[in-house]
């Protein structure tokens, strides 16, 4: 037999280290040791969707634009579900917490999921856009503080908020790491086809689940309506803003960026379609309020998803999960391990952890 290259051998000695650990360690517990080291197969990066328009003054110049960006980390031993982390303004949310610990992309490497950030057309590594517009500064720091739910009014922090309030930098890194946010119909639309394309082309894997923040969840119910393939399984959306609607209950379209936005009974029936929907709110949230921002918008939507055959579910956080203190953005607060923690439950009771057959050369 001929001996391994000293560029293989490296390689192989890893694949049998990591087999060993594999077949001696129960996976439950490597997920939840948060000191595991997260071993990738790969990663990267790549655009996708898009167009390209000629120029007005010189037609044989053309500019490609209004694509989405993905970035990709695969485990070396991959579930069969992906996940794709979806907000409409960063993705730093899914990578860190507020003080800068761990976020869900790791958290969720450790568990062996598939991991996509995704920026939308004209937001973040994906801002060519094939249209102009405008920019001009937005005093709204102090504005976020109430908006992302960290109190009533701007330092009048909630007593039990998961935010680290005595924490400068934290502060800062917050209000920072966002990127300029388009809502507006016209990106909403052009946001969630592309969101659609993605996840029609097969480069995200045959079982993809929609994990969104905010007004993220608006782009993922409209890319469920607007795809082709039967590839998106579930959607996760953490505190929605903006829903779809069947166009036979008597709800209004909205003219803003966050809806409501109307589709065919035929088409609001692909969301019944999928194995589950969850819509989750942290507390200090008021369940009779009405609007495109409120739980009442999410709970008339799931009960409609139900009278069509589909797995819709409203979770409060603080109510039904007794994790109390939850800011806009969850997924970066303070207990974000115990709310990673229902994520697992969701993903499991609904069999998306399952791993894909040994020898199926599926990642």
């Amino acid at each position: 037999m001929k001996a391994p290259s000293p560029l293989q051998a490296p390689a192989a000695l890893l694949a049998a280290v990591i087999g060993l650990l594999l077949l001696t360690v129960p996976q439950h517990a490597m997920a939840a040791d948060p000191a595991r080291p997260i071993v990738l197969r790969q990663t990267g990066g790549f655009p996708i969707g898009g167009k390209r328009i000629v120029s007005p003054e010189n037609p044989s110049k053309t500019m490609s634009c209004d694509h989405g960006y993905v970035e990709y980390f695969l485990p070396w031993t991959p579930r069969r579900t992906s996940l794709m982390m979806i907000h409409s303004s960063s993705t730093q949310i899914w990578q860190n917490r507020w003080d800068g610990g761990p976020g869900f992309k790791d958290m969720f490497l450790r568990r062996d999921y598939p991991v996509y950030l995704w920026d939308g057309p004209r937001v973040g590594r994906a801002n060519l856009a094939c249209e102009p517009y405008e920019y001009a500064p937005d005093y709204t720091d102090e504005y976020k503080f109430e908006a992302w739910n960290f109190g009533l009014t701007w330092k009048n922090w909630w007593s039990n908020v998961q935010f680290p309030k005595e924490n400068a930098a934290a502060w800062d890194r917050a209000v920072r790491s966002r990127y300029f946010e388009f809502d507006n119909p016209e990106s909403v639309h052009l946001q969630s086809e592309a969101m659609a394309n993605a996840t029609d082309s097969g480069l995200l894997g045959d079982d993809i689940v929609y994990l969104t923040n905010t007004a993220g969840g608006l782009r993922a119910q409209l890319a469920v309506v607007k795809s082709k393939r039967q590839n998106i399984k579930a959607i996760y959306a953490y505190e929605g803003v903006g829903y779809v609607f069947p166009d036979n209950v008597g709800i209004a379209p909205g003219t803003g960026g966050f809806g409501p936005v109307i589709v065919s009974v035929e088409e609001f029936k692909k969301l019944a379609s999928l194995a589950a929907i969850q819509f989750v709110w942290g507390d200090h949230r008021n369940a009779t309020e009405k609007g495109v921002r409120s739980i009442g918008y999410s709970l008339r939507a799931a009960e409609l998803i139900n009278q069509y055959g589909g797995n819709a579910k409203v979770l409060m956080l603080g109510d039904d999960a007794g994790l109390w203190g939850s800011t806009h953005i969850p997924v970066a607060d303070m207990d974000n391990d115990k709310v990673a923690d229902l994520l697992d439950e969701f993903l499991a009771v609904n069999k998306l952890d399952i791993y894909p057959p040994t020898g199926s050369g599926k990642l």
